[in-house]
């Protein structure tokens, strides 16, 4: 299994340590997240069920801010239900999601991006 770099401690321990139940849920968000393509969105309950954990929205937005700065992870890509952008107009961490979405041909407006055009369908995008 790949290491997914959040710029911390890798997500995948070695062989010889095994992960705590709290680690395995981060993995599995992580190895999720990674997957979600340049152009597309989630929302944070899909992405929590594409992880395979259940009904976890608020639990998956909780653990991506705790993201290290400069993560490669990109936590840009997940948006509230219906598209919503959780993140104030007006915070940092708000104008750079709006930011790198748009720089991704994702036309956000009214706070919201059009899940049926940009939403992302993983069965779709396996090769």
């Amino acid at each position: 299994m790949p290491t997914i770099s959040t710029d911390s401690p890798p997500v995948t321990p070695s062989a010889d340590s095994p992960q705590s139940p709290a680690q395995m849920r981060r993995t599995a968000l992580y190895l999720t997240l990674a997957q979600v393509p340049a152009g597309c969105v989630v929302s944070y309950g899909e992405l929590a069920q594409l992880a395979g954990l259940g009904r976890a929205a608020r639990w998956v937005g909780r653990t991506l801010s705790q993201l290290p700065e400069g993560t490669t992870l990109p936590w840009h890509r997940v948006l509230g239900a219906g598209g919503r952008i959780s993140l104030p107009e007006g915070s940092a961490s708000g104008d750079e999601q709006r930011a790198r979405l748009r720089e991704e041909g994702v036309s956000v407006r009214n706070n919201r991006v059009d899940i049926q055009r940009h939403g992302w369908r993983p069965v779709e995008h396996s090769g």
